[in-house]
């Protein structure tokens, strides 16, 4: 199945004031999750034992948390998450920042 990065369907999982989140979960075993972060937001931030994740931007401009580190994020780059590590995402420019997301989908079960 094939669709297009900046819009990865699926069913709505929030949406308010901080993003709009969508979660694919037309695979077996992989969500693909995507987030438009509004501008001067940021996630709550998050970890999760025995799952790794991998972050796609498409476009926009953030900082990502990634344990201790703090670096910048724009459309284009890929971030990988260790099992386990606490990470984040913050938007403080004023165009949203959107991202897809892929992990487990054991993690809903």
């Amino acid at each position: 199945m094939k669709v297009p990065i900046n819009n990865i369907g699926g069913k709505i999982v929030k949406d308010n004031e901080t993003y709009l989140l969508k979660d694919n979960n037309h695979l077996k075993k992989l969500i693909v999750s995507s987030t438009l972060l509004k501008p001067g937001k940021e996630t709550r931030g998050h970890s999760h034992e025995g799952q790794e994740e991998v972050y796609f931007f498409e476009r926009g401009y953030g900082e990502m948390v990634l344990g201790n580190e703090t670096f910048e994020v724009k459309g284009g780059d890929v971030v990988l998450i260790p099992d386990g590590m606490f990470h984040k995402v913050k938007n403080k420019y004023i165009r949203p920042l959107y991202f897809v997301c892929v992990f487990d989908g054991k993690r809903y079960e």
